[in-house]
């Protein structure tokens, strides 16, 4: 059984197959690219998939409670009419017209890639495609994850987390040139919960809704 984990990096996406202990990285140019990596079960992806139309998602609330000091990890997913426009003040003005708040900058900087990701739901082999979120995976692999990711402490309780489970080293010793090690160990981090959704063993939080697209709204590790 082979699994792809995919977290965003510059515009494109850094993949992680596993296969058992296994594991090769890989740089992916989009999503068509994600899903067309052939013999995979399920694309764990970091990335929102069901959008709110009003408010916040209740998933992201609770991940945020879940993961305590870490929380602030898991940025807020804009409205799905943001999706549609072009620059951060009117995004902001449609989010604070519609819930309240005007939208971070951080959740504006990923609207192309979530946009992007949006368009690829309808295609042929969508339905493997599960959201997921690392620091869930990684606090659920080794509560002692504890340490923001880009410190030297942060990164070697990640890979301790994660040499238990998968041949973590031998993956980034083998990494595309230029991957950072951060976006390398997420994209493993993502890979390991699409593991257990396919195993069928994951944890999921939300409130079972789903959006106006019919996608749910939850974030699964």
């Amino acid at each position: 059984m082979a699994v792809l984990g995919v977290d965003g990096w510059r515009g494109a996406w850094v993949g992680a197959v596993l296969t058992g202990p296994s594991v090769r990285l890989l740089v992916l140019p989009d999503v068509a690219a994600a899903l067309a990596v052939p013999g995979i079960e399920v694309v764990g992806i970091d990335m929102p998939i069901g959008l709110s139309e009003d408010g916040a998602r209740m998933c992201d609330v609770r991940a945020r409670r879940r993961l305590g000091r870490a929380g602030s990890s898991v940025f807020p997913a804009p409205l799905r009419s943001v999706l549609a426009l072009e620059d951060y003040r009117g995004a902001c003005a449609v989010s604070r017209e519609a819930s309240g708040k005007a939208l971070s900058k951080q959740a504006w900087n990923l609207v192309p890639s979530i946009r992007a990701l949006d368009d690829a739901l309808d295609s042929p082999g969508a339905e493997r495609l599960v959201e997921v979120h690392p620091e869930l995976a990684f606090r659920a692999l080794d509560p002692r994850v504890d340490a923001p990711k880009a410190t030297a402490r942060g990164l070697a309780q990640r890979l301790r987390a994660l040499q238990r489970e998968m041949d973590v080293l031998d993956a980034l010793a083998d990494a595309p040139a230029g991957v950072p090690v951060v976006d390398a160990l997420d994209a493993c981090a993502a890979a390991w919960s699409a593991q257990r959704l396919a195993a069928g063993t994951a944890e999921c939080v939300g409130d079972g809704t789903t959006d106006s697209r019919g996608r749910p709204m939850r974030i699964c590790w």
